[in-house]
């Protein structure tokens, strides 16, 4: 069953509109599945539904729903890409990431599910990091996640699980970023970091022409072995 919901800000004086994907039965965990810089669109509807056919409660929060709410944008379309990196450009990630305490509180506290990951792409991994280091997730994974390089200086503060799939042909992770990403985080206790040899920024997106069908399938494989292992 999916809804579309309301979920309070942390001070309660806004709400955060969201789709929420809920499992037949009792779920295992939750996921809070985090956009790209194109909104909640058909893709990421269509990874919180296979969440919730695996028995997992899944959340796709709106993050730009102060700047454009409901705003769903098509990533083969060129005026489209250009209006996502716009509204990535004017995000406030610091709100953001409150938004996604409070996502987390709503799954704890009101749908009554203890277990919280999250799995973001694109911005969504910028934030499954920021996730990692500043709340109490259970556990977070990023893919092609912008930026981490300049959060480095975070990294003490991930105490829980962090998964992170870096594709070697990500023209928004040059490779002097990736190094230093590696050189920052391959020995942290609490981080694993894939390469994906060739592979592009979106390689595993749901629809359109940037997924690779191949990485998609592994690096999605090692993201549920992941959350078997620290949700459930």
């Amino acid at each position: 069953m999916a809804t579309n919901t309301m979920i309070p800000t942390l001070d309660g004086t806004a709400a955060i509109p969201a789709y929420v994907a809920r499992p037949e039965g009792t779920p295992r965990g939750a996921i809070i599945v985090q956009q790209e810089i194109f909104g909640v669109n058909p893709g990421i509807v269509q990874k919180a539904d296979q969440w919730a056919a695996k028995g997992y409660l899944a959340v796709a929060p709106d993050s730009f729903w102060r700047q454009e709410p409901g705003v769903e944008l098509d990533a083969d379309k060129e005026p489209e890409f250009k209006k996502a990196l716009d509204l990535m450009g004017g995000h406030d990630f610091d709100a953001g990431i409150r938004d996604i305490e409070a996502v987390i509180h709503w799954i704890r506290n009101e749908a009554g599910v203890p277990k919280v990951a999250l799995v973001g792409f694109c911005m969504g991994g910028k934030i499954a990091y920021q996730a990692a280091a500043r709340t109490d997730i259970d556990a977070s994974v990023g893919y092609y996640g912008v930026g981490i390089d300049e959060m480095l200086n975070e990294k003490h503060a991930i105490s829980n699980a962090l998964l992170l799939h870096i594709p070697t042909a990500d023209g928004f992770n040059p490779p002097e970023v990736q190094k230093a990403m590696h050189e920052g985080l391959d020995d942290h206790p609490k981080v694993t970091l894939y390469d994906y040899e060739g592979l592009d920024h979106g390689f595993a997106a749901e629809m359109g022409s940037r997924r690779n069908e191949a990485g998609a399938q592994l690096a999605d494989s090692r993201t549920e072995a992941f959350i078997v292992e620290h949700i459930g």
